[in-house]
């Protein structure tokens, strides 16, 4: 019986041709042999399970090859080749660097460094995990690393770049690794699969390059895995069940029964699925990555980041096509704030469920909004209208005119001037500019024209009520403008700050001198925005930071702590006169 080998071991690639997914690296690898420019210290860092030792490896074996092929690859054939790959060459030395980290360690390398290479061109020192060197061993390695013998390269691999001094980066060639596409792990797991005559679903196979996330060695452990709990037949049924990954199914059950405001299948679907083990934090994250894909498909343009299988894509395309985007939104936000709330929640299964109820609820209260929306608020947005926007503007809406049998005082009145014709414009007459003022403020109507008398609202007054009507909410329009330009608005100024109208400019109420420094960052793009929000080339923005009331206290004398308990409680004065108690204050 021959000893077992797993797939990381038995498929590690031999040479460049079958590096997967780091074409980048290994192309410019094979132009520096081919033209002999090669550096004398390497340094190859990425993610774990992307071929950084692997590629290593290749590059210490393809230099001391004396027969290097057309392609720049080893021939695998030659004395040097086949004592590598047997473990017996004298010339490429590993080095482990996480159990042997020590100044010791290091100055025996550099010891041997001073030997000439055997039957070879160069002698190459691979140090995988550099980066648990300690500071003395990091020390006594500059030298030698600056200025190697002619015969000497050194390739450093390291998962955690950041932790190497400065000093070792700036002596080497850096070399990032990416993390491998999903569907270049799910072709390489096919043609192993095929190899080992495994019968492997697609879907099965895509779903364990997605579990892998972009670790090819991850991906062909699970591989193993799934191979030896099926017996060599793998399917996305059996990857699931061995994985315990929620099943896509569910989410395209649960998301169905949203959009069909079916409630009842709503609740049985999530019971199955706290039946079957799965944490309710688990299943709203993995919705919210469901309701995304359902967006992502909306457009051709953004298809690029759906990595999922061809079947998988399909089944989201179908669905997607019968959500519209506002909906989504709308879906997608609640999952996010119920995913945040969720480990503070106390009944978190509770938690969950209020949420998809909410969802299943956004249609319905889309088309409630929609009768209750002046027309000319439709009319106006009707390109930009979406169930989000539906939902905000039915919670600020108000009647355009006011009812006259509602109205507690009398706001304006039309008197037509002495001899002039029923033509003539009529006079306006304001009886309450406050009044008024609110009720344009609320129905974000322009002052009324007409020849007004002395209490008429003045320019300065029409552009304060025009302006402020805009201004609430102002912040969160503007964060999206900062987002889309890759720059992030702090979350306590979008909900602690406001801006008011004051002297003919906007001003930011701020609530400390700390926003105050952050506000003087963004300023120059709010002013852009404001100026452009409200069409006045001229606007200015400034900011103070608001005034906190405090009021003056005193603590309480025994005379009147007394006097409040007794008119609280008067059997305390009823008890004084019966004892005859002489009460020292």
């Amino acid at each position: 019986m021959q000893p077992y080998l797993v797939s990381a071991r038995k498929y590690r690639p031999l040479n460049f041709e079958t590096v997967v997914g780091q074409s980048h690296i290994t192309q410019t690898l094979k132009n520096a042999i081919k033209e002999k420019k090669l550096a004398h210290a390497f340094l190859f860092c990425g993610p774990r399970g992307v071929g950084k030792t692997t590629c290593a490896r290749i590059l210490a074996k393809t230099i001391n090859c004396t027969q290097i092929t057309k392609d720049t690859e080893a021939c695998n054939q030659c004395e040097s080749c086949l004592s590598f790959q047997q473990s017996q060459s004298f010339n490429i030395h590993e080095l482990d660097a996480a159990s042997h980290n020590s100044v010791e360690d290091i100055r025996n390398l550099v010891d041997q460094v001073r030997f000439l290479p055997q039957g070879a061109r160069y002698k190459i020192y691979i140090i995988d995990e550099v980066h648990m060197l300690s500071q003395a061993a990091f020390n006594a390695f500059l030298k030698t690393l600056e200025e190697p013998p002619s015969y000497a390269i050194f390739i450093l691999a390291t998962t955690e770049k950041h932790k190497i001094i400065p000093t070792i980066l700036s002596r080497c060639q850096i070399f990032d690794f990416n993390r491998i596409n999903p569907a270049d792990i799910s072709t390489r797991l096919a043609s192993i699969a095929q190899n080992e005559t495994v019968e492997a679903e697609p879907e099965g196979l895509f779903l364990i390059a997605q579990k892998s996330d972009g670790s090819l060695r991850d991906a062909l452990s699970i591989f193993d895995q799934i191979n030896a709990f099926t017996g060599k037949k793998i399917t996305y049924k059996s990857v699931t069940e061995n994985l315990n990954i929620l099943d896509y199914d569910y989410y395209f059950r649960i998301t169905q029964a949203i959009w069909n405001e079916d409630f009842p299948e709503i609740l049985i679907a999530f019971d199955e699925i706290l039946k079957h083990g799965f944490d309710g934090g688990h299943f709203i994250s993995g919705l919210g990555e469901h309701l995304r894909n359902l967006l992502v498909c909306k457009d051709p343009k953004t298809l690029t980041l759906f990595p999922l299988s061809d079947q998988v894509k399909d089944k989201y395309l179908k669905q997607a096509k019968e959500m519209d985007s506002g909906f989504l939104l709308t879906a997608l936000s609640i999952t996010d704030q119920c995913d945040f709330n969720y480990k503070l929640s106390r009944n978190q299964r509770l938690h969950v469920e209020l949420a998809l109820l909410k969802m299943a609820h956004i249609r319905m209260a889309v088309t409630l909004s929609q009768k209750d929306i002046p027309n000319n608020v439709l009319k106006n947005n009707e390109h930009e209208i979406s169930s989000t926007a539906i939902l905000a503007e039915k919670k600020n809406a108000e009647p355009l005119i006011p009812e006259p049998q509602k109205t507690n005082h009398h706001i304006l009145t039309v008197e037509k001037p002495k001899g002039e014709s029923s033509v003539s414009t009529p006079t306006v007459s304001w009886k309450n500019l406050d009044s008024v003022k609110e009720a344009l403020r609320k129905q974000n109507q322009p002052a009324p024209s007409g020849n007004v008398e002395t209490n008429l609202l003045s320019k300065d007054e029409i552009d304060f009520l025009a302006i402020e009507t805009k201004l609430s909410g102002f912040w969160k329009a503007f964060a999206y403008e900062l987002t889309n330009q890759g720059m992030k608005l702090d979350a306590t100024m979008i909900n602690t700050c406001e801006a008011v109208w004051e002297n003919n400019q906007v001003v930011v109420l701020l609530e400390n001198p700390m926003q105050e420094d952050r506000f003087k960052k963004i300023k120059s793009d709010l002013v852009t925005f404001m100026r452009n929000k409200f069409e006045k080339p001229d606007l200015n923005v400034t900011s103070k930071i608001k005034e906190v009331k405090k009021e003056k206290t005193r603590p309480y004398t025994s005379r009147e702590k007394f006097e409040f308990l007794a008119s609280k409680n008067p059997a305390l004065l009823t008890l004084q006169a019966q004892l005859g108690l002489d009460l020292d204050y």
